[in-house]
């Protein structure tokens, strides 16, 4: 089986997380940003990334829109790390979701952030139908978000 990832050009990785991370670390979320933090599965250090937390009927959802992340695979095994924005950082733990209970979280997210990361979703859209989600889902990793602890302030 062919593991699904499109690895970001060299402007997104050079120029548009480092600046995106770059805002939010300093409390301007660009589009509901945070700074995800996740220990390296090999090496045990932080290793962060922006991303886009979902909040959706009171809960809260990562989706790998680029597919088989390092962000994922470290995630998997961690089972947990940090959402930053600006001093606040929020430990959070994390619960892979699979099944038909991804297909409305995928919807919502493709419905909030299509302009930005629709192009990594060959054509499934938040109108497309449950079953093009689901095949979707496969390729596009989803994660509930769970609060740790109490947010810290830096």
């Amino acid at each position: 089986m062919t593991v699904h990832y499109q690895q970001p050009g060299v402007l997104t990785r050079r120029v548009m997380n480092p600046l995106v991370s770059f805002f939010t670390r300093r409390g301007l979320s660009l589009a509901g940003s945070a700074v995800l933090g996740v220990r390296g599965r090999s090496s045990g250090e932080l290793r962060t990334t922006p991303v886009n937390p979902l909040p959706l009927d009171g809960r809260r959802y990562l989706v790998a829109a680029r597919g088989q992340t390092q962000w994922v695979r470290n995630i998997r095994v961690a089972g947990e790390g940090e959402l930053t924005v600006g001093r606040r950082t929020e430990r959070i733990a994390v619960r892979e979701l699979t099944g038909p209970e991804v297909v409305p979280v995928l919807r919502a997210y493709l419905k909030a952030w299509a302009w930005e990361v629709g192009a990594f979703f060959d054509g499934v859209s938040a109108g497309s139908s449950d079953a093009e989600l689901m095949t979707a889902a496969s390729r596009h990793p989803v994660f509930v978000v769970t609060s740790a602890e109490p947010a810290s302030r830096g």
